[in-house]
């Protein structure tokens, strides 16, 4: 099965000045003003990337963040240009601004933790009192993080950002207004589709010294989805099943069944043929909820190749 995945990649592109890999994503820069982005089959957990690579998980993603950044792409400029290959993308090369933002519509994971610790603020953002897990936010709460390069990002307060000139109060203001209008329009394609959108992380750069969006958006990687039907059910007052998730938070849940969370010293445990196919059918799954469209399996007998001729033909009909 690992010979239809896309484990990594070691392109040179026409006009290739540097490469860079992620967790997931290997980032070519070509000359000084694009990037090319190949979404890897690659996936992480725990902050570690797995031993294996998940056959069209790169493909799921790469094409579902293309299409909602089309969608959004009259709330804000975005870095994308092309998508030349089910795997790749290419688009403006920005100046990444220092923070994450994350924005959240209801009382879960890390705000939840916080709330049920006592706390009644995030980044700066005040929590009502008497909420319960999974309740709504009277309005969306904008809590963003740093973005650390190593280790685990930390919350910071608007002051703080503005404080340390990691954005200016204009570009703050403008940057909530983005948020929240982006925010509201996935809320909405989410109930289209049967879901609930609970929270996501957008990043941001300049341009040419505006701002845009740049790397990914409301996709599963960067966001946490309910299936609307439970989330309601459980909000309504059925406090029996708790909401269903649409995400990888399922893969979070096999590795702790074994035993795993990322911690030092612990053991990974062995990810089998049958571990690897059922997240092959998760992630395909996800894709068709989110999107409303079947999914289409690239070719995989040749996919580096693949890649690489489709990115090829694209930067040299465009140079």
């Amino acid at each position: 099965m690992d010979a239809q995945s896309i484990a990594s990649t070691d392109f040179e592109f026409p006009g290739q000045t540097a490469r860079f890999s992620g967790k997931v994503r290997d980032i070519y820069a070509i000359g000084g003003k694009q990037l090319v982005i190949v979404a890897t089959d690659r996936i992480s957990a725990f902050d570690v990337v797995l031993p294996r690579a998940i056959p069209y998980k790169g493909q799921v993603l790469n094409q579902l963040a293309a299409q909602f950044l089309e969608a959004t792409s009259d709330i804000v400029p975005n870095w994308l240009m092309a998508v030349p290959d089910p795997n790749a993308s290419v688009g403006l090369k920005a100046e990444p601004l220092e923070i994450e933002l994350v924005i959240r519509g209801c009382l879960v994971g890390h705000a939840w933790r916080e709330y049920s610790s006592g706390k009644r603020a995030i980044s700066g953002a005040a929590m009502p009192d008497g909420m319960e897990e999974y309740d709504s936010f009277p309005e969306p709460l904008i809590t963003p993080t740093t973005k650390a390069m190593v280790g685990h990002d930390e919350d910071i307060t608007e002051a703080e950002i503005i404080k340390q000139k990691l954005v200016t109060a204009d570009e703050w203001q403008q940057l909530q207004d983005y948020m929240r209008a982006l925010f509201k329009r996935g809320q909405q394609m989410a109930r289209a589709q049967g879901l609930v959108l609970a929270d996501t992380k957008y990043e941001f750069g300049r341009l040419d010294g505006k701002l845009i969006l740049i790397d990914e958006v409301h996709t599963p990687d960067s966001s946490r989805y309910f299936y609307a039907d439970s989330y309601d059910a459980y909000v309504g007052g059925d406090k029996k099943d708790r909401p269903r998730q649409l995400s990888k938070e399922f893969v979070r849940e096999w590795l702790m069944e074994k035993g795993y969370r990322g911690q030092e010293g612990e053991t990974m445990p062995e990810l089998n043929d049958e571990f690897i196919a059922m997240v092959t059918d998760r992630y395909i799954e996800l894709y068709e909820k989110m999107s409303g469209k079947k999914f289409k399996k690239a070719p995989t007998s040749n996919a580096l190749q693949r890649v690489e001729k489709n990115v090829k033909d694209y930067l040299e009909a465009n140079s």
